[in-house]
């Protein structure tokens, strides 16, 4: 329906009270209420989940489509997807994402890397295989201190250095 994908459902469940030590590897849906020590990786070849409740915790790296997080994750968090960070949310860690919805209150200690698509190669082709044209562009220019004056750009005058026939008598009354 209008090309929107349905979320995958969770399927599987990490319960409070429970700890994993050890990379994880899942498909389809992943919500952890528990505690995981190590890695947590989706398989790729269909779409995933991951949820992180308010009481889950995550000491590793997290690699998924879509992942929502409420509870903490020390580690780096990797999402193909939308990273979803709700207000209870506690990342000490670098997070990479397509796309990033986050709640007032949710912390994060490291860098919010957004997934830039390039631009297309210099010899980019159209879709029939002719040659892009376009205005080449001019060589980089190394930045400098020295301040060049613009072209046609009006002068600014200051109290000293203005120009005699602009100055008049200020009148307060």
């Amino acid at each position: 329906m209008l090309g929107i994908k349905k979320p995958p459902s969770v399927k599987s469940i990490v319960g409070s009270g429970m700890r994993i030590e050890g990379p994880v590897t899942f498909q389809d849906g992943l919500q952890i209420e528990g505690v995981v020590a190590g890695d947590i990786t989706a398989q790729s070849d269909q779409p995933n989940l991951l949820v992180i409740a308010e009481a889950g915790a995550v000491h590793g790296a997290i690699r998924a489509d879509r992942v929502v997080i409420a509870g903490k994750v020390a580690g780096s968090v990797y999402a193909s997807g939308l990273v979803e960070l709700l207000a209870t949310a506690n990342v000490q860690g670098d997070i990479e994402y397509k796309r990033l919805e986050m709640q007032q209150g949710a912390l994060v200690e490291g860098r919010l890397q957004p997934m830039l698509t390039p631009p297309p190669p210099a010899d980019a082709r159209h879709a029939n295989g002719a040659v892009k044209s376009g205005p080449a562009l001019a060589a980089p220019v190394e930045p400098s201190l020295e301040s060049a004056p613009l072209p046609d750009a009006p002068q600014i005058h200051t109290p000293g250095n203005a120009p005699e026939k602009e100055k008049r008598p200020i009148r307060l009354f």
